[in-house]
């Protein structure tokens, strides 16, 4: 058993993990926060900036009213409220990706106050972690760092790309109320669910629309005061974020178990090696000296304007997930699975629709589990044609084993799975007069087997519904041809 195991093992039963987190989410606007430049990932350097967006002396910025809608849609899915009056603050910073020296943020007036999201524990039921706020920022520009490797720490020099200053974000911060990184991961992929839902990002971790920061400390368990917190940076996976917290977790676990006392610090966690490194000392508010925006007046956000929002929101994820096991008869498991994404969800539901054949829960194992694979090699079909291609697994006109083959066939050339089964002779054969011939031929082949299963291995059934499949190609009814295996091993 590893450290790391056994320290998981010791703060389990002794220490109590405390979480909170920070999300940042790149609004998809067409232009930016505070002036007209538009949005574009992967354009050329500095080719969407402006003074407002440089800094020029003596320009104003002018509040992004779709991004201000985005915040309040954003704010009314996790269940927060919406102020009826709320400004802007100066966060003031140096660093070379910040061209005011300053980050134009919010405050004492933040557009979204408490809240809270209800999020599947994967056991059926729910927990719950509080929203202590979500307001709306300009995101920092892009350092490029140049070096052999690219790494920062072997750069020579780098370089600015404004491009993505100024694009507009909302931060969601939790309330401390995590306790476990399988519930930090399990919160983050419903919020990412629900924020794609509402289509006002597109929650790319890779290009950085979506970043997290993790803040955990531990505290004896049955304590009430909160322990010294530490902060994790630049996790670019929900998965990375999982393991980091339990890397961090351990090191605190191990250093309070040696009498140490924990720093309050930002680190960074390396995926590759499991490290853990210490990048600065953690900052408080009181540094940043946050002071009202001068060139912004304040938004009054009526009651009128948060009907209208609301009335152009989706069906969330949590209400569609209700609804999947209600409409569909599925497993609350299965609803989870399909709702981890919108796309996922809005195919799934596609398909079940136009399946005429095949049953809800068919299609929803032929979508959670072949579809996502093919997906995942960068992949896909339509619903219709995965709805297609079910209903003959339905009707046992083919089997799984030749339906597999056809749906990558599918996706590859477009093809029509139906005119596929009958001009190249795949239906499936349940005729018995042609499953008895071959499958006494494989009992004759196997004495040994048939011996075996004779003398109480029943398992071997499984073994000649195999062969029989293999001898067929694919083509066998798996149901008949194992009733009709039972039954001829029986006789012997």
């Amino acid at each position: 058993m590893s450290m790391q195991s056994e320290v998981t093992e010791a703060y389990l039963e002794k220490w109590e993990p405390v979480m909170g987190l920070e999300i940042h989410i790149q609004l998809s606007t067409k232009t930016k926060m505070f002036c007209r430049c538009r949005l574009e990932f992967g354009a050329a350097p500095n080719t969407h900036v402006c003074p407002v967006c440089l800094a020029h002396p003596g320009v104003l910025p002018v509040p992004n009213k779709r991004a201000v809608d985005y915040a309040v849609m954003i704010g009314l899915a996790l269940n927060c409220e919406i102020a009826d009056r709320t400004t802007f603050s100066r966060k003031n910073y140096f660093y070379a990706d910040s061209p005011k020296a300053y980050q134009i943020s919010q405050y004492e007036d933040p557009i979204c106050g408490p809240g809270y999201l209800d999020v599947p524990d994967g056991h059926g039921g729910t927990f719950r972690v509080g929203i202590t706020r979500a307001h709306m920022e300009e995101d920092a520009a892009k350092l490029v760092h140049a070096g052999s490797s690219g790494r920062i720490a072997d750069s020579s020099h780098s370089f600015v790309d404004f491009n993505r200053v100024c694009t507009p974000l909302v931060e969601i911060v939790t309330d401390p109320d995590i306790t476990s990184p399988e519930h930090a991961r399990r919160f983050l992929t419903l919020l990412k669910s629900t924020i794609e839902t509402l289509g006002v990002s597109d929650c790319n971790m890779e290009e950085g629309s979506l970043r997290c920061d993790a803040n955990i400390s531990i505290r004896p368990r049955g304590a009430t005061e909160l322990g010294t917190k530490t902060e994790l940076k630049n996790m670019n996976s929900f998965r990375f974020i999982e393991r980091g917290i339990h890397a961090e977790l351990a090191r605190q676990v191990d250093k309070l178990e040696r009498g140490e006392s924990i720093e309050q610090e930002t680190l960074h966690y390396d995926p590759t090696t499991g490290a853990l490194r210490s990048l600065r000392s953690k900052e408080q508010a009181h540094d940043y000296r946050y002071f009202p925006e001068p060139d912004l007046v304040p938004i009054e956000v009526t009651a009128d304007h948060i009907a209208r929002v609301a009335a152009d929101m989706p069906e969330l994820p949590m209400a569609r997930m209700a609804r999947f096991t209600e409409q569909y008869g599925l497993s609350s498991y299965d609803a989870e699975v399909l709702n981890i994404t919108a796309s996922t969800a809005d195919f799934y539901e596609a398909a079940a629709e136009a399946a005429s054949a095949a049953d809800s829960k068919l299609v929803a194992n032929w979508t959670m589990g072949e579809l996502l694979a093919l997906q995942k090699e960068g992949k896909t079909v339509t619903p219709a044609q995965l709805a297609g291609l079910v209903d003959l697994v339905a009707t046992k006109t083919i089997s799984g084993a030749v339906a597999k083959e056809l749906l990558v066939r599918i996706a590859d050339d477009g093809i029509d799975p139906a005119a596929v089964v009958e001009a190249e002779g795949l239906a499936q054969v349940s005729d018995s007069g042609k499953l008895r011939e071959v499958i006494e031929g494989l009992l004759d082949a196997n004495p040994a087997q048939v011996a075996q299963y004779k003398g109480g291995k029943e398992s071997l059934v499984g073994f000649f519904v195999g062969q029989t499949m293999k001898a067929m190609q694919g083509k066998a009814d798996p149901g008949a041809s194992k009733d009709l295996i039972v039954e001829l091993l029986d006789a012997r």
